[in-house]
């Protein structure tokens, strides 16, 4: 389990204990966080280590090498995931029916679903990136952007992942895609973060999504590749 932290410190406690019931080992990626995080963090039995220091991609990326089993759970430290919903993640990977498995908000439902103008600009795009995703690979995703998911390992680290935005989520399930692994989602329920602000701006970020979107997309389909067993 890893859990991306930064200036966390009011909801990264409960997030950790709550997740340990589910999980061998709790790892906190701090992403140089100027308050408490890390400190409390380590005091509710995580194992933390800061991340390079280059966005959430380079963290996700750290995070995948260091963490232990062989499938590893990826959510957020803001208190918008619900750690309940990790055995359902999970499952489906253990069964051997996926290899990547992502938590849909338009199944589970959201909280912050079209809440303002930003948040309809999100939900908008999200839709649409799922739409270019699902006729380009012959899919039926929901959701793609969600940082709530569970993967095996060794597919984690042979996707050769580089981007070091928010945006390295959507690069995950196009390369999982093209390499023929299995991409799934389940109902994951989005809660409003409890303190504090995104740290995405949709106004600035979204032309990145769209860039990243196009350039993995244009990519050819890697047939045969190690591992693949699409269905």
């Amino acid at each position: 389990m890893v859990i991306f932290a930064r200036n966390e410190e009011h909801t990264i406690g409960e997030v950790v204990r709550a997740a340990m019931p589910f999980c061998g080992r709790v790892l906190v990626m701090d992403g140089h966080s100027r308050d408490l995080t890390r400190e409390r963090a380590q005091a509710a039995g995580a194992t933390v280590y800061r991340d390079p220091g280059l966005g959430k991609g380079s963290a996700v990326r750290a995070g995948l090498s260091v963490a232990l089993g062989n499938v590893i759970v990826l959510m957020d430290a803001d208190g918008s995931h619900a750690a309940s919903d990790i055995p359902s993640l999970v499952a489906p990977i253990q069964r051997g029916q996926a290899d990547l498995v992502v938590g849909s908000r338009f199944a589970g439902g959201s909280d912050e679903l079209s809440l303002s103008v930003p948040q309809l600009i999100r939900t908008l795009g999200n839709i649409s990136m799922n739409i270019a995703i699902n006729k380009r690979f012959g899919v039926s995703l929901t959701d793609t952007l969600n940082g709530f998911r569970a993967i095996r390992k060794s597919v984690g680290l042979s996707l050769g992942l580089r981007e070091n935005r928010h945006t390295i989520e959507q690069e995950m399930v196009i390369q999982a895609l093209r390499r023929g692994f299995r991409v799934v989602n389940v109902p994951a329920h989005e809660y409003t973060r409890r303190f504090g602000q995104s740290t995405i701006d949709i106004s600035t970020e979204w032309p990145n999504f769209v860039w990243c979107l196009i350039r993995n997309l244009l990519q050819p389909t890697r047939i045969g590749a190690p591992g693949s067993r699409r269905r």
